[in-house]
């Protein structure tokens, strides 16, 4: 395997055409790999010092975020990517910053909204969605943080779209790394088991808060007076972001269903496990990220200045990158998960084991199939792959509906697996069948990727 391994990296490292997606991914991957290891270092904390049931709730109030900003971005954090390496490509860094201008404001007054309704409704989705009332507080405290991850996100998909390796990777680390360290002064400061969900909280204002500063800066360094301005109308910024927001609606149900559905039926400790088991099976999910946050850029460019076959070429080799870097990771967490699970979060946390094989097996789907999702929508057939998501993500509800009450955590796994295989398989035959190419990279079935 080791072998295997370094023979495709230096064949991957002597490309000429993939050099620039392979540079710019080592630092986004290196960025993803610190992130990891703090995101990792914050849940044994606190699976070691607070138990599985403040686990569970960091998880719970963490999903009720993300559903959140969904609605709060309305896409724009998908959309802005694409706008803004598109607006560089066609016309300038000055009509960039104005489409991030109009995108950035809009984000503000909708997340301000949203966090408004959610607030006052936190007793209704603590007492009815979840049956837990004693949850009200931290939904209610959640809401109000909406605003700042919303800014977070957008600007690091803005900081994508402008192609700034350094800076990207960078904010990829913030976030983690000042929940970590929040969670260590604030541990050592206060005695008190809601700490875990105010560190997290935290990092989320304090990366929002410095990305905006980080964007206007880096914006204004590129434009020049006698740039060429092209005007974009927010009607037409939500045309293309909608889409996109329907898709990630149902990126968030495929996703976060398990723990959605496991907090409703079952107890905070099992949402905890679950959780870990979720951290460990995703932890490969940073070379993905990596990968596409290099790749999305430059699929937008490649197809909007018509060079298919060019696109076709690099949308492959990143697929064989992401496979041939995130294999050995898999085997190992097959092999070795249950000591791991023990060694790292305790001994109660082993039980996680079996979910944690089902959800890899997902995730060995999701690497083989490639940048599946970032080449529809920077291609423009959002569409699509919103359709194929919807169809996953009802599968992936009813599957938890029948699974979860009757078998916890491993039903959940099982849900997650089987949806996730599904979408990505379904948008790699459809990319074969309307362009004739696959992106995908599966070497046991073809030499020929």
């Amino acid at each position: 395997m080791l072998t295997f391994v370094k023979r495709k990296l230096h064949n991957l490292l002597a490309d000429k055409k993939f050099s620039e997606i392979l540079t710019g991914s080592a630092w986004a991957l290196g960025a993803r790999v610190i992130a990891t290891g703090l995101g990792l270092i914050s849940s044994i904390i606190i699976a070691r010092f607070y138990g599985a049931e403040v686990m569970g709730v960091v998880a719970v109030i963490n999903s009720f975020l993300l559903l959140a900003t969904i609605f709060s971005l309305l896409g724009t954090d998908t959309s802005i990517l694409r706008l803004v390496a598109e607006h560089l490509v066609k016309y300038s860094a000055t009509s960039a910053f104005r489409v991030y201008r109009k995108t950035q404001y809009l984000v503000i007054v909708v997340s301000l909204i949203t966090g408004t309704l959610f607030f006052f409704g936190a007793n209704v989705i603590a007492g009815r969605v979840f049956s837990k009332p004693h949850l009200s507080f931290y939904f209610a405290l959640a809401a109000v943080f909406v605003l700042f991850k919303s800014l977070m996100l957008l600007n690091t998909q803005a900081v994508r779209g402008l192609r700034l390796i350094k800076t990207f990777a960078l904010m990829q680390t913030l976030p983690q790394g000042f929940n970590l360290l929040l969670l260590l002064l604030l541990g050592l400061l206060v005695s008190n088991k809601d700490v875990p969900v105010y560190a997290m909280l935290g990092g989320f204002a304090l990366t929002g808060m410095l990305g905006w500063v980080i964007m206007e800066y880096s914006f204004r360094e590129k434009s020049r007076p006698c740039d060429q301005v092209e005007s974009m109308p927010a009607s037409t910024v939500l045309s293309i972001s909608l889409p996109m927001l329907m898709t990630q609606t149902m990126t968030f149900v495929i996703a976060q269903t398990g723990v959605m559905m496991l907090g409703m039926f079952r107890s905070e400790a099992d949402v905890g496990h679950y959780a870990v088991a979720v951290k460990l099976a995703t932890l490969t999910s940073f070379i993905l990220s990596a990968v596409n946050s290099m790749a999305g850029p430059k699929f937008s460019e490649l197809f909007h200045s018509g060079r298919m076959d060019e696109l076709f070429y690099v949308a492959r080799r990143s697929a064989k990158l992401i496979f041939v870097t995130t294999a050995p990771i898999l085997l190992f967490l097959v092999f070795l998960g249950r000591q791991l699970l023990g060694f790292l979060f305790g001994k109660e946390f082993a039980v996680a084991y079996w979910a944690m094989v089902f959800l890899v097996i997902g995730q060995f789907a999701h690497s083989a199939c490639g940048s599946t999702a970032i080449f529809m929508n920077m291609t423009g057939r959002q569409k699509q792959l919103f359709t194929i998501k919807a169809i996953a993500a009802l599968l992936n509800v009813l599957l938890n509906m029948i699974l979860t009450p009757h078998y916890g955590i491993y039903g959940a796994a099982l849900a997650a697996m089987l949806s996730l295989s599904f979408w990505n398989i379904l948008t790699l035959l459809l990319i074969r069948k309307v362009y004739g190419q696959t992106i995908g990279y599966f070497p046991v079935l073809s030499n020929s990727l």
